[in-house]
C-alpha cells in the first residue's frame, strides 16, 4: 500500500505539472514573449479596455483681440533687359523701405521673403516658338507691426513711394499657446461634465478619467469693426482696416470609467 501511495503522489504530482507546463505555454501563445530583463506589470491601467466606460466630447472656444499684423508688400518692375529690370526694382524698393523706417510710431520688423528675376514671354502663334520681350523683377517684403494702428499708414506710406503688391495681410496673436490653452482647458471641462451626465443618467458614477484627446484645432479670424476718423476736408482718405478677433477653436475627447 505503501508503495503504490507513493506512486499515485509521483503520478499526482507528474499530471500537475504537465499541467503547469501546458497553461504556461497557453499564456505565453496568448501575448508576445517578453525581452531578456522586460517584467510585467499587471496594474489595472493595462487592463482599462475591459473596463466599463463612456466617451463624451467638448468644445472649447476662446476668441481674443490681436496684437500684431503682418502684411508683405511688393515691387514688381519690368524692362527691356534683365538689367533695366533690377535696376528699377531696386531703385524703388529703396525709396519704399526708406519710408517705412521712417514712418513715426509703433515697431516694426522688415525682411524680404521673395525676390525673383524672370522672362517675359510672348506667344505669336500656336505652336510657334516663345520670345522674350523682356524682363520682369519681383521684391516682396515682409513687415511685421506690433502696433495695429499703423497698419493703415504702413500700407498708405508704401503705395506712395512706389511700391505695386499689396498681399497678405494677416492679423494674429503674439502668444498664440496662451488662448490656446484656455481654449483646451474649458473644451476638457465640458467634456468630462458630459460624461458625468451620461454616468448619471445611467445610475452610474464617474470613476475615474482613462484618456484625454485633442481631435481637431482650428484657427479662425472672427470680424469687428473699427470705423477709423474721418479725414481732415482736403486730405486724402487713410486707407480703412477692419481689425478681426482671432477664435481659437478646440474638440476635446474623454473617455471615463464608470461603476457602482
Amino acid at each position: 500500500m505503501a508503495l503504490a501511495c507513493v506512486f499515485d503522489c509521483r503520478y499526482a504530482e507528474s499530471v500537475n505539472s504537465r499541467v503547469l507546463g501546458i497553461g504556461m505555454i497557453v499564456l505565453a501563445w496568448g501575448r508576445p514573449l517578453p525581452a531578456q530583463g522586460q517584467r510585467f506589470s499587471f496594474d489595472a491601467s493595462l487592463h482599462t479596455s475591459e473596463k466599463p466606460y463612456v466617451q463624451a466630447t467638448g468644445d472649447g472656444s476662446i476668441s481674443a483681440k490681436p496684437d500684431q499684423a503682418l502684411i508683405e508688400i511688393g515691387v514688381v518692375s519690368q524692362g527691356a533687359t534683365a538689367v533695366i529690370a533690377v535696376a528699377q526694382n531696386a531703385k524703388q524698393t529703396d525709396s519704399v523701405l526708406a519710408d517705412l523706417a521712417s514712418l513715426p510710431g509703433g515697431s516694426r520688423k522688415l525682411k524680404t521673403t521673395n525676390y525673383s528675376v524672370r522672362p517675359t514671354y510672348q506667344y505669336p502663334k500656336p505652336g510657334a516658338a516663345a520670345a522674350i520681350t523682356g524682363y520682369t523683377a519681383t521684391n516682396i517684403v515682409e513687415v511685421t507691426l506690433d502696433d495695429l494702428a499703423q497698419v493703415s499708414k504702413v500700407i498708405d506710406s508704401a503705395t506712395k513711394s512706389g511700391a505695386n503688391v499689396i498681399q497678405k495681410l494677416q492679423y494674429r496673436l503674439k502668444n498664440p499657446a496662451l488662448v490656446r490653452g484656455q481654449a483646451l482647458r474649458a473644451a476638457a471641462e465640458e467634456a468630462k461634465a458630459n460624461a458625468e451626465a451620461i454616468a448619471a443618467g445611467l445610475g452610474l458614477k464617474v470613476i475615474r478619467v482613462l484618456s484625454a484627446e485633442e481631435v481637431t484645432s482650428e484657427e479662425g479670424l472672427g470680424m469687428y469693426k473699427k470705423m477709423p476718423p474721418p479725414p481732415p476736408p482736403g486730405t486724402v482718405p487713410a486707407t480703412p482696416m477692419e481689425v478681426g478677433a482671432i477664435e481659437v477653436s478646440v474638440n476635446v475627447i474623454v473617455r471615463v470609467e464608470i461603476g457602482q
